[in-house]
């Protein structure tokens, strides 16, 4: 097989999954049996397509498979003059078999976004909404998900399908949602998007500091959220986010792995191109609407990435948005960073003093971040020796293995040892 048609074939179907899935559960409903059936048939498409030449319609090809693969699943479930009394009832307008989707002119219809709402649908926990956009949306795998984030193929699949019985359970109509549930879906949906970033950029556990793959994918589902609704400034504030701090990723880790603090960072290995396109990004959407949380951290990035050296850095500009951030968007991690920024224009102590109210924060108290960000603090106020204990706490918590090394070389240079 030639390597280059594997990768268009692939790229191909990733960008075809949520819009033959949305043609689908609008005809059929049945979101879990119709996921199924989009899932196998890109299957047979990824053996298929490599050998012969594509389809004159791809879309419609994956549509006609997909609707054959679901009318088998359904009648395979109970007898069969039950099943299709029910689907006819469920779709009085659809011929049932031998459509051919490729002349269907629903099938133009593009209803990915009302998909991407559903599988970021509030009764869901957090979890599971991130790994049903990454199969669902993403056209990701079970099995490239559950390695994405280290956990066994068989418990990432028992939570998909829980997810997807929750959906079915709900009976959450196949619509995105509009007026002020619109807009507090689109809030989920941005969330899970960034926290599949997040946890490519920086992994919660395992060996590797970062999963290239989830970043990369939530980069492009991002991309694809803009072409959605590019008047939407906090959906331009996320992309940029993303593509300046993804502009890092290289100097993030030496040749062994282990972790390159920003201030350690070889700024000329910084991706210039995705730094441009994330300043042109924040800078048109921060006067163009309501200036929310995606906006202001990607100000933030911008201007860390925009600093040639780390003496450039416009740290009084950081601290201002952080404060702002923090009066948008309480969370206690913002204060975390705020802090940060407060030691670099008020000193040490100030930053000190601030952090100190988070250890009665129970979600903060015990964090490795709070304990590492404290030993910075120490480090600063000239404070070796309790710095080092704090470190040395951090890499205790801490899940990640790069994090934990890194975390326990501070502690032995600032204990001579």
């Amino acid at each position: 097989m030639n390597p280059s048609a594997d990768r268009h074939v692939e790229d191909l179907l990733r960008e075809l999954a949520p819009q033959v899935l949305g043609a689908l559960v609008r005809r059929y409903g049945r979101f879990d049996s119709c996921e199924d059936a989009v899932q196998e048939a890109m299957l047979q498409a990824t053996l298929q397509w490599p050998a012969e030449r594509l389809p004159d319609n791809p879309r419609g090809w994956l549509v006609t498979v997909a609707s054959r693969r679901l009318l088998d699943q359904l009648r395979s479930e109970q007898s069969r003059q039950r099943r299709e009394y029910q689907l006819a009832v469920a779709t009085p307008h659809a011929e049932l078999l031998g459509r051919a989707a490729d002349t269907d002119a629903h099938t133009d219809r593009d209803d990915s976004l009302a998909l991407l709402f559903m599988c970021c649908h509030p009764a869901l926990s957090e979890p599971s909404q991130t790994a049903l956009t990454l199969r669902a949306v993403g056209g990701l795998t079970t099995a490239q998900i559950a390695a994405a984030f280290l956990v066994p193929e068989a418990t990432m699949a028992q939570r998909i399908s829980r997810a997807k019985q929750s959906i079915r359970a709900s009976g959450v109509p196949f619509a995105a949602p509009d007026g002020a549930e619109g807009a507090e879906r689109l809030r989920s949906v941005l969330h899970v998007l960034y926290l599949i970033f997040n946890e490519g950029y920086t992994t919660t556990a395992g060996p590797d500091l970062t999963a290239p793959g989830l970043s990369d994918e939530a980069i492009r589902l991002t991309r694809w959220l803009r072409r959605l609704l590019p008047d939407d400034t906090e959906v331009a504030g996320l992309l940029a986010l993303m593509l300046l701090t993804d502009a890092r990723r290289a100097a993030r880790t030496r040749p062994d792995g282990s972790l390159v603090p920003l201030a350690e960072q070889d700024r000329g290995t910084w991706d210039r191109q995705r730094i441009a396109e994330g300043v042109a990004l924040i800078t048109e959407a921060l006067p163009n609407g309501p200036v929310g949380p995606y906006q202001l951290q990607a100000a933030i990035a911008a201007i860390h990435d925009e600093a040639p050296h780390l003496d450039d850095t416009d740290w009084p500009q950081i601290l201002a948005l952080y404060e702002l951030l923090e009066t948008v968007a309480p969370n206690p991690m913002v204060t975390l960073n705020r802090a940060v920024a407060v030691a670099m224009v008020r000193g040490p102590a100030a930053a000190l003093e601030l952090i100190a109210a988070l250890e009665e924060d129970g979600r903060m108290a015990r964090h490795h971040r709070l304990l590492a960000t404290r030993a910075h603090l120490l480090e600063l106020a000239g404070d070796p020796a309790a710095a080092a204990d704090e470190y040395r706490e951090a890499a205790r918590r801490t899940t990640s293995l790069p994090e934990r090394r890194y975390l326990t070389e501070r502690a032995a240079r600032l204990a001579g040892g």
